[in-house]
């Protein structure tokens, strides 16, 4: 079973930094996205909005806006420790 999500903080390079419930931290370089989800594009060409991302209320993913979000049970699996 996947942890939920505690905190998660932005870093250089599209990049993100998850703290799960059990204490165990990933890095997930999100940038990898930008050609599998064409909409992750907008990180790069809209300023700021990389950086509002926040932890959805179930802790099951990371958003952005109604159109942008991150499944948790993805940045555990394949984040690096």
């Amino acid at each position: 079973m996947i942890p939920k999500l505690r905190t998660v903080k932005t870093m250089p390079g599209f990049a993100l930094d998850a703290v799960f419930q059990n204490g165990e931290e990933r890095v997930y370089a999100v940038s990898r996205l930008f050609d599998e989800i064409p909409e992750f594009k907008a990180f790069s060409s809209v300023p700021g909005l990389f950086e509002q991302a926040s932890v959805d209320p179930t802790g099951h993913a990371v958003v952005w806006n109604d159109e942008l979000d991150l499944a948790s049970e993805e940045i555990y699996i394949n984040g690096s420790k």
